[in-house]
């Protein structure tokens, strides 16, 4: 039997070794080319994402005046100069409109788009080409507080990019991050949801989306897109030492995008309504310090005088349990519910004080805009200024008391764009015209005979205030 099987040993084996890595051999080009087919049709689905995404994503090029950072260590003076600023943003209305970052076009004299060409080919030629298209913009509206802007640019007609549902999102969902990186126009990147909430300040209402999907400087205002090409958030900042990418992208979430953007397009800013309380997180140290009842959760901070929350009984110091049933234990969700309340409704809040629990039901206000209120006072014929294609009201005592940081008690107020306002003018709601060509313009009166006077082809130089910088807006009468 030895023998025998020292006999099949010699002669059978290597047969049998045949066979094995035959069949061994066979299942692992079966497998790697199962896998080179799921590669390819990872690449392919990719390839088709960036071509349906991509005619719908702008480069945005800003000029206007900022300080220029000294090279001499030191030297406290500050030098104002031309500055020079390139930000992304993608169309939300293929009527023009174009959502992007409130900083990216903040102290803009003069705002551009660079209009994509349309689905490239994928070729090196098209890849390389240097032909551009770029068109003038105006500021519709700005956001400062949650850091969006929208623009529209007129006799364009672009695909519009749909916003993903908030509530979808989840944790390892694949992204990609389209915009402008360093200006590197056209550029795209890879990644994946890393949170799909995080809070930056313990105490801010606001929540971003967090991705490592590589975001650098100049992608700011860009889309961050799902699969499916739905818009899930505005790339908006990075968390870095170095200055460049490390993995830590944030993005603000396609439900305050949506809001945003109905009011922006609507009143030019944001409207919020409001009970008059203000919350913080609580913290150990500060239950700790306070003999709170509980180290988490949402504290009122601030109770306005005159509010309604005042007049319905809440106090400073009580402890948030529930808004309208739901469980109050962020800052972030108590501001959303408050703010997704009508005006005129009510909201109830169960309070902890001490250890009594306290119910109450507050009225929702929504406290008038002060340029709401200005433009209120304006006549859409009487305040036209025709060749500017504005609605301005001009600053007397009682306006300029209702306006938060006016450099002089004098000028017109910007408060609309009439329907036919030349793009070429880079003047929005809430700038202030104080003087046109060196001369103060104290009257629509003045402004409207000063522009008279003017030949076709003339330089126009409009000093304005926006917001707290005063700018330096040029152009020619044959652009009107």
């Amino acid at each position: 039997m030895i023998y025998l099987c020292r006999k099949l040993d010699r002669s059978a084996l290597p047969a049998a070794m045949l066979l094995f890595f035959g069949a061994f051999l066979g299942a692992f080009a079966a497998a790697q080319e199962r896998s080179d087919n799921t590669l390819r049709k990872f690449n392919d689905s990719v390839d088709a994402l960036i071509k349906k995404v991509s005619p719908s994503v702008v480069q945005i090029l800003v000029t206007g005046y900022g300080p220029v950072e000294s090279a001499e260590r030191g030297n406290t003076a500050v030098v104002i100069g031309r500055q020079r600023a390139i930000g992304s943003g993608f169309v939300i209305d293929p009527a023009g409109y174009i959502i992007t970052n409130a900083h990216v076009v903040a102290g803009a004299q003069r705002v551009q788009i660079v209009v994509p060409d349309g689905p490239s080919d994928g070729s090196l030629q098209a890849i390389l080409s240097s032909r551009t298209d770029i068109v003038p913009a105006r500021v519709i509206g700005v956001a400062r507080e949650i850091d969006m802007a929208l623009l529209k640019v007129d006799n364009v007609k672009l695909p519009a990019l749909p916003l993903a549902s908030y509530r979808n999102i989840h944790q390892g969902e694949v992204v990609l991050a389209f915009g402008s990186p360093e200006g590197l126009r056209n550029t795209v990147t890879l990644g994946v949801v890393s949170s799909v909430a995080r809070q930056i300040d313990p105490d801010s209402p606001m929540v971003y989306i967090q991705t490592d999907a590589p975001i650098n400087p100049g992608n700011s205002g860009g889309p961050l897109v799902n699969v499916d090409g739905e818009v899930i958030g505005i790339n908006t900042f990075i968390l870095s030492q170095s200055g460049g990418n490390e993995g830590l992208g944030f993005a603000i979430p396609s439900s305050v995008v949506n809001v945003a953007y109905q009011q922006l397009r609507k009143f030019g800013h944001i409207h919020r309504t409001q009970i008059g309380i203000g919350t913080q997180t609580i913290s150990p140290v500060l239950a700790a310090a306070m003999s709170l009842p509980r180290s988490y959760g949402v504290i009122v901070s601030d109770v306005v005088p005159g509010s309604p929350a005042l007049a319905a009984g809440v106090r400073v110091g009580d402890i948030l349990l529930t808004v309208d049933g739901r469980l109050a234990d962020s800052v972030p969700y108590v501001s959303f519910r408050l703010m997704s309340v009508d005006a005129g409704a009510k909201v109830h809040l169960e309070v902890l004080r001490g250890s009594e629990k306290l119910a109450f039901d507050v009225p929702v206000v929504e406290p008038p805009h002060e340029m709401d209120q200005i433009a209120s006072l304006a006549d859409p014929a009487k305040n036209l200024v025709r060749p500017l294609g504005i609605i301005g009201v001009e600053i007397d005592k009682k306006i300029a008391a209702m306006t938060e940081d006016l450099r002089d008690p004098f000028g017109i107020i910007v408060v609309a764009r009439s329907a036919e306002a030349s793009g070429e003018i880079p003047i929005t709601a809430g700038d202030v015209i104080r003087t046109l060509n060196g001369q103060p313009m104290t009257t629509l009166e003045r402004l409207r005979a000063a522009l008279k006077s003017l030949q076709p082809g003339a330089p126009v130089v409009l000093q304005i205030q926006r917001e707290q910088r005063l700018l330096f807006v040029a152009f020619t009468l044959d652009q009107l």
